[in-house]
C-alpha cells in the first residue's frame, strides 16, 4: 500500500443507512434455523448406524441411531448437488429421522450428519442416496486416484482411496469393469506401461460406488525442444533454444545469482533462438527458463541452471523431489522420486551416503518400512548433476506429544494481565511498549514482537496498539474480558500526516470493549484483524483526522452501534452483527453480517452476501476454570450469518496446552520439526525465527497458533513450511518473511497433485501474512501455494514491499513472481489481500473456487513496458487470473489499483483474466489508477473502461 497519501477530494462524510426490517428478520431466521455448526469428524462409524430409505415414489427418510444417546442430531443434504438444507431431526426411541418429499426417480441426495456425544459435536462423512434405487443405506463414494490419470515420462505409483468408512476397493488393469471378485486393492500399484485402471468401492449395507477410471500413459513423447547455456568468453554466455516445431517467439527468463530477473525475446537464426548475457564473472550462477509458442498456445519449460566458468554445457539438472515428503508416518510408505529435467535419471542411497552416478538407479516407487534417510541425485547428458535431495522418513514412531505444561512459560514477549493487578501498573506496561512499537519510521520494520493477554475480568485501561502487537482476551467467550476504555489504532505519528495507510501488522481479539467516548477506533491498513470483539457502542474504522486508511478486516464481531468506514478505501466484514453501517469509498464487502447495508455496488460501493459459504473461526488461547491454559477450536460453519457466539458459547472443542509445544526464543527449525514429528501442536510466541530447514506439518488436525506476529524467515533458499494433504490443519497468526536467498514457496498446503477431499474438515489458513522485502531484501518465487482441496483461506496479506529499509526494495532486489497459486478444488478465500508481485498476483487453477473480497495493488516499480509483458502478449500481468481450464469459479467484491511511479507510461491491459464460460462468474469488480499514475485498459478480459483520472474507479457489476 502507498507510503504517502494521494491528493484527495473533499473529506468524505459518514452516511447513515437504515437496513430494511425484512432483511434483518430473514437473516435472523437463517441464523436460527439454517445454520448448523460442528466440532470435528466422527471418531468412528461405530458411533452410529445410518440409512436413507425410500418411503414412496416421492419420499425418502434419513435415519440415524447413535450408540450413545445424543442431545441432538442434524442432517444436512443436497438435492442433485445444490440447495443445501440443514434440519434438526426428530428422536423416536433413540433413532433420529427426517423425511424428504417432492422427489422423483433418479433424484440424488448427498447427505451427512452432525451429532452430539457427551458434550462435543461431530460430523460424519458424506453419503449418497438415489431415489428409485431400491432404498437402503445410500451409495459408497466414488474412489479417487493419486496421481490423477495422465501422461508421465516414467512408471507411477498409483494410490486408490475412498472416503466411505469401512469401504474396500476392487480394481482391474485390463480395461474391464471391476466387480466384487476383482483384485482387492491393498496398497500402491506400480504402473510401468500405458494402462487404464478401473476401480469400484464396496461397503456393507451400501450400494457399490460408481466405477472410477484413470488412464496412465507412460513414456513421454520426444521433447518439444533442445536447449543449452554455453560459455562464449570469460564474461559472456549464450542461451540457445531449438524447438522441434517452428515457434512464433521464444522468451528467455533468467536470474543472475538468484536475483534481478530479466525477460528477453530471443533472436531466431535458422530455427535456433539465441540470447547472449554479458558482464559475467567466474562462478556467476544463471537460473533460466523459456516460454515458447507452439501452434498457437504458449508453454513454459522447467528451470535450468548454468555456472560461468564451469566449462560451458547445458546447465544443471533440477533437484529431485520426493512424494510423500519426509516426515513421521505410522506405517510403511511408498516413496516416489521425480525430476522435472527432461531425460534425467535418478540415483539414490538408503544408508545416509551421498549418491553418485554408480548408486542404485531409481526405476519405481521405493517401500520405506523403517526409519530411513533417502538421498537422491539426478543426472542428464550434457548437464551438471543436480544438488543432492534428502528426505528422512520416521516410521512407526508414536505420534503422541510428550506431555507439556498446562501453565507454560510463554517467554518475555508475552504480557499476561490479571484483574488483581492495579490499572496503573497495567497502563504503565502498555504505555512503555507502545512507545517502542508505535513509530512508522523506526518500528515498522523492527524485530520487536509482543502480545498482551488479559485474563477474565474487568480492566480500566487505554490500550493503544502498535506494530507487531496482538491484544487478546483469555476468556472462552468475548464478554469474559471487558475493557472499560479503548483498544485503539489511529494515525499516531507526526510523520503519518493524518493518514493510516501504513498501520499494518497488529490485532485485537476475543474481548468486550466499553469505549470511553461511545465508539472504539480501529483505523488500520492491511494485516490488522479485529476478531471476536463485542463492541458496546460504535466502531470507527478511520483516523480521527479523517485521513485515508487502507484496510481492513472484521470477523465474528458484534458492534451494537454504528460501524463507520468513512475514509477507508476498502473493507471486508464476515460473520458479524452491526447496529448499522456508514461509509464507502471503493469496495466495501460483507458476508454473513446482520445489519450490513443492502447490495448497492457501485453507488454506494457495497457488496453484501447474506451468508458466508464456509467459515470457521480461528483457534484461540483461553484460561479454564482451574487456571489452566487451553486452545479452543471453533466448529466449521456452512452458510453462516452472525457471530459464532451470538447465541452463547462458540460451538467447538478444545485442546489442553499439554498437547502444544511452546515455540520461543532459542528454538530452531530442528527443535520445531522434532515437536511436530512427536505429534505436538505448536503455540508460537512473539519473536523472529530463522529456519535452515523446512517446517513439515504432516499430522491431521495439527494446530499452529501464533500470537504477537511470530515471524518465520527461511535461510539459504529453503521453503519455510509445508503442510501435508491431510484433514483439519489450522494455521493462524503467522508472518512469513522471505530470506535473502530465493525460496520457491514460503508456505505450501498439500503437495503437488493432492487429490483427497477435506470438505468436512478443511485446512484453514487464517491471519497468515507474507512479506517480500521491507526489513531485508527477501526473495520468493511464490508466497502461498494451495494444492489441497477444500482449503479455506481466511484473511491473508501477501505483500511484496513497495517501501522499507534501504537496499531492501527494488525491481531486481525483492523479487517475487506470485502471491497466491491455488491448484486445489473447492478452495474458498475470504479476505484476500495481495500486492505488488511481479507476475500474476493470484493464479487460480482449481475448479469451483470462491473468493469473497480481493484487494490488490499492481507493482509500483515496473521499469518499462518491455519488462512487464504477460505470456499472452498483452501489456502487464493480470492481478487475478483464473486458469484457462477452469469451468466453475465465482468471486465477489474485487478491486485492483495501479500506481506505476517509476514509469507512469506503463499500462496493464486488464486486472482480471478469466475464461469466457458461464460457470466463471465475477460480481462487483473495479480498477483504480491512483493519482492517474499509469493506466489499466480494461477491468476484466476486454470488459470495463480505461481507468479514469482523478483516482476514481472503473466498475463492472457482473461478468459475464
Amino acid at each position: 500500500m502507498r507510503r504517502t497519501a494521494l491528493p484527495r477530494p473533499s473529506q468524505p462524510q459518514p452516511r447513515r443507512r437504515i437496513t430494511a426490517l425484512f432483511t434483518a428478520v430473514a437473516l435472523t431466521l437463517v441464523a436460527l434455523l439454517g445454520l448448523v455448526t460442528s466440532a470435528g469428524t466422527a471418531a468412528a462409524a461405530s458411533d452410529y448406524t445410518q440409512s436413507a430409505t425410500q418411503l414412496s415414489a416421492t419420499q425418502a427418510q434419513f435415519s440415524f441411531t447413535p450408540t450413545t444417546p445424543a442431545a441432538f442430531v442434524d442432517v444436512h443434504y443436497l438435492v442433485n448437488g445444490s440447495g443445501q438444507q440443514n434440519v434438526r431431526m426428530t428422536n423416536t426411541g433413540g433413532t433420529w429421522t427426517q423425511t424428504v418429499s417432492s422427489l422423483t426417480s433418479g433424484t440424488v441426495l448427498e447427505y451427512w450428519f452432525t451429532y452430539e456425544k457427551n458434550g462435543p459435536q461431530f460430523d460424519t462423512p458424506h453419503f449418497t442416496y438415489t431415489q428409485g434405487g431400491g432404498g437402503g443405506g445410500g451409495t459408497v463414494l466414488t474412489p479417487t486416484f493419486t496421481p490423477a490419470g495422465g501422461t508421465y515420462p516414467a512408471a507411477q505409483s498409483v494410490t486408490i482411496a475412498d472416503a466411505t468408512p469401512g469401504a474396500s476397493i476392487r480394481y482391474t488393469l485390463d480395461g474391464s469393469t471391476p466387480t466384487a471378485t476383482s483384485t482387492l486393492y491393498a496398497g500402491p500399484i506400480t504402473i510401468a506401461a500405458t494402462t487404464t485402471v478401473n476401480a469400484v468401492a464396496l461397503a456393507s449395507g451400501l450400494t457399490n460406488s460408481a466405477t472410477a477410471s484413470a488412464t496412465y500413459t507412460i513414456g513421454a513423447s520426444s521433447p518439444d525442444y533442445t536447449q543449452s547455456a554455453t560459455q562464449l568468453s570469460a564474461t559472456q554466455a549464450q542461451f540457445s533454444f531449438t524447438p522441434t516445431t517452428p515457434a512464433a517467439f521464444v522468451d528467455v527468463h533468467y536470474l543472475v545469482n538468484g536475483s534481478g530477473q530479466q525477460n528477453v525475446r530471443m533472436t531466431n537464426t535458422g530455427g535456433t533462438w539465441t540470447q547472449t548475457v554479458s558482464s559475467l564473472t567466474s562462478g556467476t550462477v544463471l537460473e533460466y527458463w523459456f516460454t515458447y509458442e507452439k501452434n498457437g498456445p504458449q508453454f513454459d519449460t522447467p528451470h535450468f541452471t548454468y555456472t560461468q566458468g564451469g566449462g560451458g554445457g547445458g546447465g544443471t539438472v533440477l533437484t529431485p523431489t520426493f512424494t510423500p515428503a519426509g516426515g513421521t508416518y505410522p506405517a510403511a510408505q511408498s516413496v516416489t522420486i521425480a525430476d522435472a529435467t527432461p531425460g534425467a535419471s535418478i540415483r539414490y542411497t538408503l544408508d545416509g551416503s551421498t549418491p553418485t552416478a554408480t548408486s542404485t538407479l531409481y526405476t519405481g516407487p521405493i517401500t520405506i518400512a523403517a526409519t530411513t534417510t533417502v538421498n537422491a541425485v539426478a543426472l542428464a547428458s550434457g548437464l551438471t548433476n543436480s544438488a543432492t535431495a534428502s528426505a528422512t522418513y520416521t516410521i512407526g514412531t508414536s505420534s503422541v506429544c510428550p506431555v507439556q505444561s498446562d501453565t507454560p512459560n510463554f517467554g518475555p514477549n508475552v504480557h499476561i494481565f490479571d484483574p488483581s493487578m492495579s490499572s496503573a501498573t497495567i497502563q504503565a506496561q502498555l504505555d512503555a511498549q507502545f512507545a517502542q512499537m508505535k513509530d512508522t519510521v523506526t518500528a515498522q520494520f523492527s524485530e520487536n514482537r509482543v502480545a498482551d493477554l488479559y485474563k477474565p475480568g474487568v480492566y480500566n485501561v487505554q490500550d493503544n496498539v502498535g506494530y507487531y502487537t496482538s491484544v487478546a482476551g483469555l476468556g472462552q467467550n468475548p464478554d469474559d474480558v471487558t475493557i472499560n476504555g479503548d483498544v485503539t489504532v489511529d494515525a499516531f505519528n507526526p510523520e503519518d500526516q493524518g493518514q493510516a495507510l501504513q498501520n499494518f501488522w497488529r490485532s485485537a481479539e476475543n474481548m468486550a470493549i466499553n469505549p470511553s467516548s461511545g465508539s472504539d477506533r480501529w483505523a488500520v491498513a492491511q494485516a490488522a484483524p479485529f476478531r471476536r470483539i463485542d463492541v458496546h457502542g460504535g466502531l470507527q474504522l478511520y483516523p480521527a483526522s479523517f485521513g485515508y486508511a487502507s484496510g481492513g478486516y472484521v470477523a465474528d464481531t458484534k458492534v451494537s452501534g454504528q460501524a463507520s468506514s468513512v475514509s477507508q478505501q476498502q473493507w471486508y466484514t464476515r460473520d458479524s452483527s452491526l447496529g448499522s453501517w456508514a461509509g464507502g469509498v471503493w469496495n466495501m464487502v460483507f458476508s454473513g453480517t446482520t445489519g450490513a447495508p443492502a447490495n448497492t455496488f457501485p453507488s454506494p460501493p457495497e457488496t453484501t452476501l447474506a451468508t458466508t459459504p464456509v467459515s470457521r473461526d480461528v483457534p484461540y488461547l483461553y484460561v479454564d476454570g482451574t487456571g489452566k491454559y487451553r486452545v479452543f477450536l471453533p466448529s466449521l460453519r456452512t452458510n453462516a450469518s452472525g457471530p459464532s457466539w451470538a447465541n452463547g458459547s462458540t460451538p467447538g472443542t478444545s485442546l489442553p496446552m499439554s498437547q502444544f509445544y511452546v515455540v520461543k526464543a532459542g528454538d530452531t527449525a530442528a527443535t520445531i520439526n522434532t515437536a511436530l514429528s512427536q505429534g505436538c501442536n505448536l503455540f508460537v510466541t512473539p519473536g523472529v525465527y530463522h529456519l535452515n530447514q523446512t517446517l513439515n506439518v504432516t499430522r491431521p488436525n495439527t494446530v499452529v497458533l501464533g500470537i504477537g506476529y511470530p515471524t518465520f524467515v527461511p535461510d539459504n533458499g529453503v521453503n519455510a513450511m509445508q503442510v501435508a494433504d491431510v484433514d483439519g490443519v489450522r494455521l493462524k497468526g503467522l508472518l512469513f518473511d522471505a530470506g535473502t536467498a530465493n525460496s520457491q514457496a514460503l508456505l505450501t498446503v498439500g503437495p503437488s497433485g493432492s487429490s483427497a477431499g477435506h470438505a468436512a474438515n478443511p485446512t484453514t489458513v487464517q491471519d497468515v501474512f507474507f512479506r517480500i522485502g521491507g526489513e531485508i531484501a527477501g526473495k520468493a518465487t511464490t508466497s502461498l501455494v494451495v494444492n489441497s482441496n477444500d482449503a479455506v483461506i481466511d484473511h491473508i496479506w501477501a505483500w511484496r514491499a513497495d517501501h522499507g529499509n534501504a537496499g531492501t526494495v527494488g525491481w531486481t532486489t525483492n523479487t517475487a513472481d506470485n502471491g497466491l497459486i491455488v491448484n486445489g478444488n473447492n478452495v474458498e478465500a475470504t479476505g484476500l489481500f495481495v500486492e505488488h508481485y511481479q507476475k500474476y498476483q493470484v493464479t487460480w487453477n482449481g475448479q469451483n473456487g470462491k473468493t469473497i473480497f480481493f484487494q490488490n495493488e499492481m507493482p509500483y516499480d515496473v521499469p518499462n513496458q518491455a519488462a512487464w509483458m504477460s505470456p499472452t502478449g498483452v501489456n502487464g500481468y493480470a492481478a487475478y487470473k483464473v486458469g484457462a481450464n477452469v469451468t466453475t469459479h465465482e468471486a465477489w467484491g474485487l478491486g485492483s489499483y495501479c500506481y506505476f511511479n517509476i514509469n507512469p507510461s506503463v499500462n496493464a491491459y486488464h486486472a482480471f483474466e478469466v475464461p469466457n464460460t458461464p460457470g466463471v462468474k465475477f460480481h462487483d469488480v473495479l480498477t483504480v489508477s491512483l493519482g492517474n499514475v499509469g493506466t489499466i485498459t480494461h477491468v476484466i478480459n476486454d470488459t470495463g473502461a480505461l481507468t479514469p483520472p482523478n483516482t476514481v474507479p472503473s466498475n463492472v457489476v457482473s461478468y459475464p
